[in-house]
């Protein structure tokens, strides 16, 4: 993916269970609302009709062991359409899209937590995103423990939450080392901290990329 090309106004939210997302999703919603332009708040698996069919696939405990290689595609049949009909022309015509979860999700959890080859994501990622993405991830890191404790808080856990420690641990390791090998695009942020702590580091960062999209005006 040597000519990837990063679309300033779309930005992305991630994290293993129990990291916040909800609450800090709509946090950054309103900063990006301030800007004036059309902001567009979606998720992976999921965003259109058809990618949320396919995710109630994916996420639906079920007796018949799902073939990781099968979850991937169906991921990845989720994205094309998402990509295609939502995220891309709201891009194209000048609109913030921002959304939980995206690529990385794929590669911290089927990459790093199914064990699966990452040659076999980017082959899937460039025939769907055709070497596209965002210019800004916030990854809301903590530890496995902590968020599954967390998790455990909600409703009836999903497919994925019902997995092992071992795991999520290798989700987070995956998540760690992307944003090691991207820091300028993909930025921790310590979610073990108070909420008001974890939503000021959130707002510092993200209103730094917003002053740079208009200092620089991009479109």
């Amino acid at each position: 993916m040597s000519k990837h090309h990063s679309w300033p106004r779309f930005i992305t939210l991630e994290g293993g269970e129990g990291v916040g997302k909800s609450t800090n999703l709509a946090a950054m919603a309103e900063l990006l609302r301030a800007t004036g332009r059309e902001l567009v708040v979606t998720r992976e698996p999921g965003g259109t009709p058809l990618a949320e069919t396919i995710r109630e696939l994916l996420l639906a405990p079920r007796d018949e062991k799902v073939a990781p290689d099968a979850e991937l595609l169906l991921l990845f049949a989720g994205r094309a359409q998402h990509w295609q009909q939502v995220i891309l022309p709201a891009l194209q015509r000048g609109a913030w899209v921002l959304c939980d979860r995206f690529l990385d999700a794929t590669y911290a959890y089927q990459g790093g937590g199914r064990g699966l080859d990452v040659g076999l994501i980017d082959s899937l990622s460039e025939l769907v995103l055709k070497a596209q993405g965002p210019a800004l991830t916030l990854l809301l890191d903590v530890d496995v423990a902590t968020g599954m404790s967390r998790a455990s808080e909600r409703a009836a856990l999903d497919r994925f939450e019902q997995e092992q420690l071992s795991f999520f641990e290798r989700v987070r390791a995956s998540y760690l080392a992307r944003a090691e090998a991207e820091p300028e695009r993909m930025k921790r942020i310590d979610a073990g901290q108070a909420l008001a702590a974890v939503q000021r580091d959130v707002a510092s960062v993200l209103s730094a990329h917003i002053a740079h999209c208009e200092i620089h005006h991009v479109d």
